[in-house]
């Protein structure tokens, strides 16, 4: 399976405000293993940037001039993640932003040419599937990064490419590793804030290997049913019997 892990920074809260895209970074997983097959751009979204975006992720308008329009970018980036599922936190967001972006070329060229977003890809939000694996607790980027130990250290302002990769990190752990058992709520400060160095992490390697699976010895799937069958016995039900059958 082909994964795009997606994130995105703005001028702003709302599109339907005039606010526009700046930022569009993507980190490609095929087989849940990094490719390096990355997608990342900067954009001039032709208007200021409000003044508390720009304390999020950094970007002024000024720094964002010479950067590609979104109409110069698009079809390269519809073409990259036509096919995929894309895996991002708190979807709508950056979806919706992306969606605006279509329709307002569409309005431009006087004709329906682009699509929603997916209509090219399927989108799976991973802050949606946080909430449904830790009810109650706290599911933003940082928060999951703390409960899974991902390493975010290089967090000091927005950045799409770097939350990408370390989404990418967390994502990979919610499904498939293992987290320490935290029973407290996690802490969490304004919704998507960051921390650290964007300078200082270490770039994510494409060619490291796939996690060990350690298959257990026949004595110690014996020594485990023998255990079961004690539980079995003092309780007069084992729900991990059942699980085995």
């Amino acid at each position: 399976m082909r994964q795009i892990v997606l994130d995105t920074e703005t001028t702003g809260i709302d599109p339907k405000d005039g606010h526009k895209l700046i930022e569009i970074g993507c980190v490609e997983l095929v087989g849940r293993k990094f490719t390096g097959n990355n997608f990342h751009v900067y954009l001039n979204p032709q208007r200021e940037v409000d003044e508390e975006a720009a304390r999020v992720h950094g970007f002024t308008w000024e720094m964002l001039q010479d950067k590609p329009l979104f109409a110069a970018v698009a079809d390269d980036f519809l073409e990259y993640v036509k096919g995929g599922e894309l895996l991002i936190h708190n979807a709508p967001f950056d979806v919706g932003f992306i969606d605006a972006e279509l329709e307002s070329l569409n309005q431009a060229l006087g004709e329906k040419r682009y699509g929603r977003l997916a209509d090219y890809c399927s989108i799976f939000d991973t802050l949606t599937f946080a909430r449904q694996r830790h009810p109650g607790q706290r599911n933003s980027l940082d928060a999951l990064c703390k409960r899974y130990e991902v390493d975010n250290t290089g967090r000091t302002l927005h950045g799409a490419l770097l939350d990408s990769e370390i989404l990418a990190d967390v994502y990979l752990n919610m499904t498939g590793g293992q987290t320490a058992l935290s029973l407290s709520d996690d802490s969490e400060g304004l919704s998507g804030s960051r921390s650290g160095s964007t300078t200082s992490r270490r770039p994510l390697d494409a060619s490291r290997p796939a996690l060990k699976v350690i298959q257990p010895s026949d004595l110690e799937i014996q020594a485990h049913q023998a255990k079961l069958q004690e539980l079995q016995q003092k309780a007069g039900h084992c729900l991990w019997m059942e699980q085995d059958n």
